[in-house]
């Protein structure tokens, strides 16, 4: 294997998702986005509700779109390393699901802004972020 290629695990609760070479892949950290690539420093960082980016390298001109509900990253030794408690790659997202969970959350805000409930607004925040990521992410599907 070239030594500009890495390695490119997501692995949540239920399994493996997503095992692929590339030669980069961007995510979104709680500081921001980043690209990893072959030689770039051992880094772990915490991850937000967002699109995790994969160039592959049997598709050169393809990249690969996972939708990943926060989590975590460790790159080290040629391999990225990304667990979550959910994930899920464009072409298995339920669009008609996502959009579905998009409204409910979106009624469950209203409902929590009327009644100052501010745990139940909290939860159904963290929702709609899941769901409009999931609505996005789908929209990449090859």
């Amino acid at each position: 294997m070239p030594g500009n290629v890495i390695k490119v695990n997501i692995v949540t609760p239920d399994g493996v998702v997503y095992d692929h070479h590339t030669n980069l892949v961007v995510l979104s950290t709680i500081d921001g986005e980043i690209g990893v690539m072959a030689h770039h420093a051992p880094i772990i960082a915490p991850l937000i509700i967002d699109e995790v980016r994969v160039r592959r390298v049997d598709k050169p001109h393809h990249e690969d779109s996972i939708a990943v509900n926060g989590g975590f990253l460790e790159f080290s030794n040629g391999l990225v390393s990304i667990v979550a408690n959910s994930a899920e790659r464009a072409r298995d997202i339920d669009l008609r699901r996502a959009k579905y969970a998009k409204q409910k959350a979106e009624k469950t805000i209203k409902v929590a802004e009327e009644k100052h409930n501010v745990d139940d607004l909290a939860r159904a925040q963290v929702s709609l972020r899941k769901a409009i990521n999931r609505i996005n992410v789908s929209s990449h599907r090859n």
